[in-house]
């Protein structure tokens, strides 16, 4: 056969590589959801019927403090740093397998000396060129599935890096306002064993003249210590809130970002968070980093099924060289020498034990596993924004009843003052009108900030 017509074999080999692909055919699965999302009567009325424009964390974050928090935890966590790093790490596992596809070519020089049974004498021989050693023709598409299982490994692991930043901005935003309690809480707690001091210090007086019995006296003792036992438990979880939202924030937190007592921070939330914009259709679910993540999954999976059924076909493969040759090294360096080499072999399975099989019905497991994942993954997202989306008008609800009783609490124990100074009311009625003002004063804080969270949560279920 003449060296034109191997050519022209192996270009027609060449033009075959690639051809078939033995991977099924990628097919979302069907959302196991409802096609809308559960939105009140009242909500549903407003919301746009199609998908609403998203909602980055600069337009959702409106504090100027908490926002520089927020970008300082996005340069600085150390998981959202790992994260990044699994995309890189991918993205160079990518570039491994797209490198598979082209043949390695390297350039060598070889020297062999070999016994020559006639003469007695060794014959020796040197070969300067280029290599390319075992290059597989991708016939079945083998090498293309291995590389877009890789390129949906980079998508996933970019989707979960995503994930990860929204659930860092999540946190980070819900830490800063659950310090921001802490901070109005104490500031109650200090209020009330100032006011509870002064209350001691008037029933001393009034035992030291006779007029109160020590009952009164060690009542009174007993709230002041119970306050600051208070006030010293709100000090040190205000201090681990602290220490949690550092450690998000991956660094310490300076002062001037941390949120006052009251003003711009759980009691003016409505400055500090956008409101989050709802649509009807739940197809915005499928956008969620951590969904994408889950479908990306599965194309991988699905690609591998490729890889597998590959492995019941014959493997093709290239070998050749070309260069100078000679039997003496100053041979390499004469016009003449010049050789070149092709040979292709072919290597398919007659008996393996049933491991080709088995590798595939692996494969095929794997696939309906990422199936059952994505589902997990759709049917979490509607149940967190199902919950989110109950929250929140039940939240303001509950607000606005716990400010009303707030309101009224503050009144009677304004009320009870007044009866108890002109002797129209005894300790024990002052006391309790003062208990259940401080207990309202704190429901009402805390309901503040589970509305504010509820909130975050939303912004989280929608994906940001």
């Amino acid at each position: 056969m003449s060296h034109m017509r191997r050519i022209e074999y192996a270009v027609a080999a060449l033009m075959l590589a690639g051809c078939t692909n033995l991977a099924p055919r990628h097919e979302r699965p069907a959302a196991p959801i409802p096609t809308q999302l559960p939105l009140s009567a009242e909500a549903a009325a407003s919301a746009p019927a199609g998908a609403v424009a998203p909602l980055g964390w600069k337009a959702f974050v409106q504090s100027p403090q908490l926002a520089q928090l927020v970008e300082q935890a996005l340069a600085q966590n150390r998981d959202l740093r790992v994260a990044m790093l699994n995309v890189q790490r991918a993205e160079a596992q990518l570039g491994v397998a797209r490198a598979d596809r082209l043949p390695t070519v390297n350039a060598g020089l070889i020297g062999s000396a070999t016994p020559n049974a006639a003469s007695g004498r060794q014959v020796q021989s040197y070969t300067a060129g280029v290599q390319v050693t075992a290059w597989e023709l991708d016939l079945f598409g083998r090498i293309a599935n291995l590389g877009e299982a890789a390129q949906a490994q980079v998508l996933a692991t970019e989707a979960g890096r995503r994930s990860a930043e929204l659930a860092l901005v999540s946190a980070v935003v819900s830490g800063w306002l659950a310090l921001g309690a802490d901070a109005e809480l104490l500031a109650i707690a200090d209020r009330t064993l100032a006011s509870r001091e002064a209350s001691l210090k008037l029933a001393k007086l009034r035992f030291d003249v006779g007029a109160a019995a020590a009952l009164e006296l060690q009542t009174a003792q007993s709230l002041v210590a119970q306050a600051r036992n208070t006030q010293v438990q709100l000090r040190r979880q205000h201090a681990l809130d602290l220490n949690a939202l550092a450690l998000l924030a991956g660094g310490p937190v300076p002062g001037e970002w941390l949120p006052g007592a009251v003003a711009g921070t759980v009691a003016g939330a409505a400055e500090v968070l956008a409101p989050v914009p709802v649509g009807l259709g739940s197809e915005v679910l499928l956008q969620r980093p951590d969904v994408i993540q889950a479908e990306q999954s599965l194309i991988a999976a699905s690609a591998n099924i490729g890889v597998a059924r590959a492995a019941f076909f014959p493997r093709l493969s290239l070998t050749g060289s070309a260069g100078q040759v000679g039997s003496r090294l100053s041979d390499l360096f004469q016009t003449g020498n010049f050789a070149w080499s092709l040979s292709a072999s072919a290597l398919a399975a007659i008996f393996d034990s049933g491991r080709n099989q088995a590798n595939l019905s692996v494969a095929k497991v794997n696939r309906d596993i990422a199936v059952a994942q994505y589902e997990k993954a759709v049917q979490s997202a509607f149940r967190e924004t199902a919950d989110a989306l109950a929250g929140l008008s039940s939240w303001r609800e509950q607000l606005d009843a716990q400010r009303q009783q707030r309101d009224a609490a503050r009144e009677i124990a304004r009320l009870t003052e007044l009866r108890y100074t002109n002797g129209a009311a005894n300790v024990l009625e002052r006391l309790d009108a003062e208990r259940s003002l401080l207990a309202a004063e704190q429901a009402l804080v805390q309901t503040r900030l589970a509305e504010q969270v509820n909130r975050v949560a939303l912004f989280k279920a929608l994906g940001g």
